[in-house]
């Protein structure tokens, strides 16, 4: 594949910074932050294309605050005009990442996302009898600086913008030279992108039919135990080598019948189920905020707001009765 150049003037283009900020403040234009960059929107907009030109744009000023849903993760939250930043570069860099994306992955995608990767995993579920559960060992921590960065030297050749890529990744290590922060639009591409020489590596060397990945969980289904144990072994082997990174030790090998537990949900050749730990992150979550509305500190739209994308993703699996009997126990209403 050819590397892309030529990207960085398109990136500082007025036009583009103009929708990046249209991007980073939807759905947030009524906080204090996003107001006062709007308030004077043409002049930072000004300001943010002649840093870029003059390849001095401030970054890494992160808010770092820490979730546990359902682990602990440390976010590292940028500052809104950073967010404006990470928008316009990927305006232009990521169908640039897309066409080196296989089919089968699934995270950070238009067109593609968390129900996709579960309809597919089924699919594959009613096809083959068995499957290979696998994740990586604290992925953004361990994400290695110098090969990404050789990662994207392979798919762009613009020297400024792999600059300014080198310059986003020198703002966080949890070791030196390792680490990406969590809660950032460039990380999670370049995490996306990190993984993508082993999809093409299952794909085109172990030529694995059955194939779907999700950030750093993926999963492999094929014909018997003893060919899936041996592209883990395999597998192994190319992440500590080729880029760095270890598996968890939770591997799961397992028939499909079983059922494969994957992004919160237990996947079956004809049923998905809400997997046990979503179901209690779902009642939580329900009663914290219906809490928040009867306190005051939400409107009723809010709590709509914040109620329907967490119905959405348990109506996906068969949780009528489990819907049920939470939304009983509060006032929402589904």
């Amino acid at each position: 594949m050819r590397r892309v150049g030529n990207l960085y003037e398109r990136i500082a283009d007025p036009e583009n910074l103009r929708l990046a900020f249209w991007k980073a403040s939807r759905g947030k234009r009524d906080r204090a932050e996003v107001r006062q960059y709007a308030s004077h929107l043409d002049e930072n907009l000004a300001r943010l294309r002649e840093d870029l030109l003059r390849e001095a744009v401030s970054v890494g000023a992160y808010r770092f605050f820490t979730i546990r849903d359902p682990k602990e993760r440390v976010i590292c939250a940028a500052p809104f005009p950073e967010r404006v930043l990470h928008h316009a570069v990927m305006n232009v860099c990521e169908p640039v990442l897309e066409r080196y994306a296989i089919p089968d992955s699934y995270a950070c995608r238009k067109g593609k996302g968390l129900h996709a990767a579960i309809r597919r995993a089924q699919a594959f579920a009613r096809r083959f009898p068995w499957y290979l559960k696998l994740d990586v060992a604290r992925y953004f921590d361990s994400v290695d600086h110098e090969v990404l960065l050789g990662l994207l030297g392979t798919r762009f050749k613009d020297r400024r913008l792999l600059r300014l890529f080198r310059t986003f990744v020198g703002t966080y290590e949890t070791t030196p030279g390792k680490g990406l922060p969590i809660g950032n639009l460039i990380s999670q591409h370049c995490a996306n992108l990190y993984l993508g020489p082993l999809d093409h590596w299952v794909k085109e060397t172990l030529r694995v039919r059955g194939y779907v990945r999700y950030m750093d969980d993926f999963v492999l289904w094929g014909e018997d135990r003893a060919t899936l144990r041996g592209h883990q072994v395999a597998i192994e082997a190319y992440l500590r080598s080729r880029l760095r990174l270890t598996l968890k030790a939770d591997v799961q090998l397992n028939r499909s019948t079983r059922g494969l537990p994957f992004l919160g949900y237990r996947v079956f050749p004809g049923q998905v189920r809400l997997g046990s730990r979503a179901r209690r992150r779902f009642a939580r979550r329900l009663a914290g905020y219906e809490g928040r509305w009867e306190r005051g500190d939400w409107s009723e739209e809010e709590l709509q707001r914040h109620v329907e994308p967490l119905l959405a993703y348990v109506r996906f699996a068969d949780t009528a009765g489990f819907r049920r009997a939470v939304v009983g126990r509060v006032s929402v209403v589904p």
